[in-house]
């Protein structure tokens, strides 16, 4: 018992150091010019550990997003619970995560190499929104807003505020922070879930 929890440790550092190497390589240079020699050098480990644990660069990358995604996805379900009526609950998640890495994602706003990660997070964002506002816009109205153009302006909005609060620092806590955006954002998206009054 000891013996696997020692090696299940061993594993979560190894993969952990791959895609601290990946994230400091994208940084640097661009995604596609990226390969598995280069991830090991950096993160100091042999090709035969590399293929021990991911198949390729981009089975690598995925992994690291979905494991994002699903620490979101957890956190938002966890929010919740017992809330008959929360919408955007993806954001506290989001702004603490950012928040506890926030050396990583600052580099990732402020670099030309973090396009490839940022996209990746606003396609997490994104179907976390989607998700979201399917369950409370109102299928039938006509004149109802696309809810896909919900989608892009919820995430837009949110971009730009988590980007202008990490390059400030992360002064305001998590908590503050997304309170200040849900309180920009609720009010127009709550006008676009209704359906207009004739």
């Amino acid at each position: 018992m000891m013996e696997t929890r020692r090696i299940d440790r061993r594993v979560a550092r190894t993969r952990k150091s791959l895609h601290r190497a990946l994230i400091s390589l994208i940084l640097e240079k661009s995604y596609e010019s990226i390969t598995v020699e280069d991830i090991c050098q950096a993160a100091n480990v042999g090709r035969s550990t590399f293929y021990l644990h991911y198949t390729s660069k981009d089975n690598l990358k995925r992994s690291g997003l979905d494991s994002l995604r699903r620490e979101l996805t957890d956190k938002t379900i966890s929010r919740q619970a017992g809330r008959r009526h929360g919408i955007f609950d993806f954001s506290l998640a989001m702004f603490e995560h950012a928040g506890d890495h926030i050396e990583l994602y600052r580099a990732l706003a402020g670099g030309r190499g973090g396009a490839v990660a940022l996209g990746t997070i606003r396609q997490i964002l994104s179907d976390l929104v989607r998700e979201e506002l399917a369950v409370r816009m109102n299928e039938a109205s006509s004149e109802a807003i696309p809810h896909e153009l919900v989608v892009q302006y919820v995430v837009g909005a949110y971009m730009a505020v988590l980007t202008w609060w990490l390059d400030g620092g992360a002064k305001l806590p998590p908590e503050r922070i997304d309170a200040i955006f849900r309180r920009l954002a609720m009010k127009g998206v709550t006008t676009g879930l209704e359906p207009r009054k004739s």
